[in-house]
């Protein structure tokens, strides 16, 4: 600022003209501080969250030179950092050693012969495990479940609870089954050029997945509404399905459920009707779902304010942004970072 104002005197300009130009200078410098300070601050509050790929190299197989579906033989390692997958799901199944992480702030332990189903976008954190842990993973996307039929099998209504209830533990029988599926799978991703082979593999990544679901189910009593989804054909599911990646991908902006029914050319009275039968779940309570989610991930990994988080996510205001998170989850914004900040101390 000192040289700046001596190279004026030097160039003998008029007094008034040296202050004109004295108080734009500090104007603009004001202006850049405060820019800068902005920019710095969102930086900060940026969710450290990145995305998580299926590895090449050693020990993976590959139909071509596509991620769509993925082998990986053992553990590569993971990035110490937050991460998420965008497109896929992973059929996780533990070797050897033991392994512990938050998935979705919740802590999932994995020791030999233990079954986890990884459901695409949701965070994994603070993964640790024993030199000797192993694993074996499927990597498969969500195109690749329309390729294989899934939703013609299952019914759209596991995904809320396999969200909840990711991981079994497997018996030696469990173990021996799942084994002869990978051996087969490795088997004949090898050999591509094989007859239909695209069309084999993918009937042994079904039926591994449909065992996936059946394990994790286990126990579980069924109900009425677990049927209903057969009723509603191809379209529908795939219909009910794009609601779903638009509700995922909105990532809590979009809280209208006419909103998607406009984005899906549908009437909202459709909408509800489909979601109940593929899902047994209106689509509000879906839309709130994944809200509470985007909500939760900026409360644990961004230092955002109520009010900064309310205007992220299209909220009125923050009173009304602390309501609707109280109403859905019992607990407001501040005392659930709270508890999440506690639960880190205490680790």
């Amino acid at each position: 600022m000192v040289a700046k104002i001596y190279i004026l005197f030097e160039l003998k300009i008029p007094i008034t003209h040296v202050e004109h130009i004295i108080l734009l200078i500090e104007h603009s410098f004001f202006v850049f501080y405060v820019y800068f300070c902005i920019r710095k601050r969102e930086e900060q509050n940026i969710m450290d969250i990145f995305e998580f790929k299926p590895r090449k190299g050693a020990g993976t197989l590959r139909m071509g030179d596509s991620d769509e579906l993925v082998l990986v033989d053992r553990f590569g390692g993971m990035p110490a950092s937050r991460i998420k997958t965008m497109d896929h799901g992973i059929i996780i199944i533990c070797t050897a050693g033991a392994a512990q992480f938050e998935y979705d702030g919740q802590t999932i332990q994995l020791n030999k012969n233990d079954l986890f189903l990884y459901m695409v976008r949701s965070v994994v954190e603070k993964f640790m495990s024993t030199p000797d842990f192993n694993c074996r993973q499927v990597w498969f996307s969500r195109g690749e479940m329309w390729n294989m039929n899934m939703f013609t099998k299952s019914s759209l209504s596991d995904v809320l609870l396999l969200k909840q209830n990711p991981k079994a533990s497997l018996s030696d029988t469990d173990v021996a089954l799942f084994d002869s599926y990978y051996q087969q799978l490795s088997h004949h991703m090898r050999n591509s050029s094989l007859v239909l082979y695209p069309d084999i593999v993918r009937s042994i990544v079904s039926t591994f997945l449909l065992e996936v679901l059946s394990v994790l189910r286990r126990g579980e009593q069924r109900t009425k509404g677990d049927n209903a989804f057969g009723d509603t054909g191809m379209h529908g599911k795939k219909l009910a399905d794009r609601f779903m990646q638009l509700a995922e991908q909105s990532d809590g902006r979009i809280r209208r459920v006419d909103e998607y029914a406009k984005m899906l050319n549908v009437t909202p009275k459709y909408l509800s009707k489909l979601l109940m039968k593929t899902m047994n779940k209106r689509p509000s309570e879906m839309v709130h779902f994944f809200t509470l989610q985007a909500i939760e991930n900026r409360l644990r990994f961004t230092d955002m304010t109520m009010q900064q988080i309310a205007d992220d996510l299209q909220f009125p205001n923050a009173s009304f942004f602390g309501k609707y998170f109280k109403e859905h989850s019992g607990m407001t914004p501040m005392e659930y970072r709270i508890k999440y900040q506690n639960n880190n101390e205490e680790e």
